[in-house]
């Protein structure tokens, strides 16, 4: 094959980052450049997006082909397995199907009426009894369901939701509001992303939690939310946990919604109210009832990890992540086509890192720290064989210098900007993406969609939550040559009509991987550096991680 050297890259040069250490000898800047391959990485992609995988569900035998498939390429590599004599470390899972009720049934002053399952509303449970039930339990409005004492906003103040159902709003008052000085403005805090939403109505007792679905807030359609929710679902096992969460979970259509609160005079504008300071959450003399039969299948799927051992500091480790999983198999679109292939998302960006796995096997200089390779299972469900393996981690987490982590890579060409999913102001890993995007005449971009909660979103968030300084970043827009508008509307595309269905298909005639691969190899160049030094990366003032670096 063909291998593809972009002119860009013979014009680096050596950077040297205030902070880093000033022994950095093995560190050479052209050092396993060449054997980035665009051909190869369209390979592993079109290989694990094809109809033979099913669309890589986990659980299914797209799992088993994609394990095998990264497995055997990893031993080609001559990649060392990475959890003692295995290359996968087994993750404890449970799939719940509900077969849900086709109404919900609504009681009001007003009269009764219902809402249609799927098309008003989508609802399922984390919870394994047979049978969960809603039996004319009562409606609260809870704002946006948060509790930010930093932010001096508490939507649940004075309000009793045992045992009741709790409607909230989608992303946080600073979107919601216009206000850049509510919260952090158009940008998501993790108060404004669905799976807080049910983390602090289960702290608080409910009995099931409703967001409010709204397309800009929550930056994607409520197809998104059907074809994601509305089927089997897979969680962690934790089977043995205390821990409570709400019975029932769903999202509701902003139209329903609407239904729901003009059972109450003016209850349209409390979508409104709940973005003022000083709200008063409120009781909608509503009851509804609906059920749901659950199906639970325990089961293990597999993280797959590989690793090249650091010659001089092996004890210490930087981890690339991407995660192997798609929605397999499920409901037939317009065309008859059932497979959720997930070409982009993710098979590209698990591509990419076996690219760079293949190119730290190829230095002169062997990388001074251990470099991991970790392919990750379930983060369609949740962020789930992340989230597992930072619970339950192989390698030591405060021996873990940095994540890497990249989900879904550029196909429409070259750009001179790169995005950070959170934006800037996180963690030292965005000045060492500065410095080699500089040094190429690129730059950073400002995140496109700040109020979509990024980064939140993908698998870094797994490692950031433990502490572990974690970037991933994203395709830009100022594409070469057409510009911005060019680039703008190639990612909205995407958005609309590829995202989480069947059409996000590998497509020779309409790709372009040459922009991908030269994102890929900006962090590999990171994490080349990175492993050079003796210093860590940290979080950066302000971050809401700093502390758990610390600790």
């Amino acid at each position: 094959m063909k291998k593809i050297i972009f002119s860009s890259l013979t014009m680096l040069t050596a950077v040297f980052f205030t902070g880093c250490s000033s022994t950095e000898s093995s560190f050479d800047e052209q050092d396993g450049l060449s054997s980035f391959n665009k051909d190869s990485l369209a390979q592993h992609i079109i290989t694990l997006a094809s109809d033979e995988f099913q669309g890589r569900r986990p659980f299914t035998v797209g799992e088993t082909k994609t394990v095998e498939y990264l497995t055997q390429t990893l031993k080609n590599m001559g990649v060392e397995p990475g959890n003692g004599n295995e290359y996968f470390q087994k993750v404890p899972m449970v799939e719940i199907t509900p077969t849900c009720d086709p109404t919900m049934k609504i009681q009001s002053a007003k009269g009764n009426f219902v809402l249609k399952n799927m098309d008003d509303y989508v609802i399922w449970t984390e919870n394994t009894d047979s049978v969960i039930s809603l039996n004319n339990d009562e409606v609260v409005f809870a704002g946006f369901g948060v509790v930010a004492p930093e932010y001096n906003w508490n939507d649940y103040a004075g309000l009793d939701v045992k045992d009741k159902v709790v409607l909230v709003m989608v992303n946080d008052p600073g979107f919601s509001s216009g206000d850049t000085t509510m919260f952090k403005g158009a940008e998501m805090t993790y108060y404004g992303r669905w799976t807080y939403k049910f983390e602090e109505a289960a702290r608080q007792g409910a009995k099931a939690c409703l967001i409010v679905h709204n397309e800009k807030a929550a930056s994607y359609p409520f197809s998104v939310v059907q074809n994601s929710w509305g089927k089997s679902q897979q969680h962690l096992d934790t089977r043995g946990s205390k821990e409570y969460r709400c019975p029932v979970e769903g999202w509701i259509t902003e139209a329903a919604a609407k239904k729901l609160l003009n059972t109450i005079g003016n209850g349209e504008s409390l979508l409104a109210n709940a973005n003022q300071k000083g709200f008063k959450p409120m009781a909608l003399n509503l009851k509804v009832s609906t059920s749901m039969k659950v199906k639970a299948v325990f089961n293990e799927s597999k993280n797959v990890i590989g690793k090249i051992t650091g010659t001089k500091r092996p004890d210490e480790y930087i981890i690339y992540t991407a995660h192997w999983d798609h929605f397999g198999i499920g409901k037939p679109d317009a065309k008859g086509d059932s497979i959720y292939n997930g070409a982009l998302d993710n098979a590209s960006g698990t591509a990419a890192i076996l690219e760079v796995a293949r190119a730290f096997k190829s230095l002169k200089n062997k990388p001074e720290r251990s470099i991991v390779f970790l392919f990750v299972t379930g983060e369609e469900q949740g962020l789930l064989g992340s989230a597992y393996y930072a619970q339950n981690p192989v390698y030591a987490i405060d021996k873990t210098v940095a994540n890497l982590n990249i989900d879904v890579i550029n196909n429409f060409g070259p750009t001179k900007d790169v995005s950070i999913a959170g934006g800037e102001g996180q963690s030292d890993l965005e000045d060492y993406l500065k410095k080699e995007l500089e040094s190429k005449g690129r730059y950073i971009a400002p995140e496109a969609h700040p109020e979509a909660g990024h980064y939140f979103r993908s698998d870094h968030f797994s490692f950031a939550k433990v502490g572990v300084p974690a970037l991933t970043t994203g395709s830009g827009v100022d594409e070469i040559p057409q510009g911005k508008e060019y680039g703008k509307k190639q990612q909205e595309a995407y958005t609309e009509h590829f995202y989480h269905q069947t059409t996000d298909e590998y497509d020779a005639t309409t790709w372009k991987l040459e922009g991908g691969l030269e994102d890929t190899i900006l962090l590999f160049q990171i994490g080349k550096r990175l492993a050079s030094e003796t210093t860590f990366p940290q979080w950066k003032e302000g971050s809401e991680f700093k502390a758990l670096r610390k600790k």
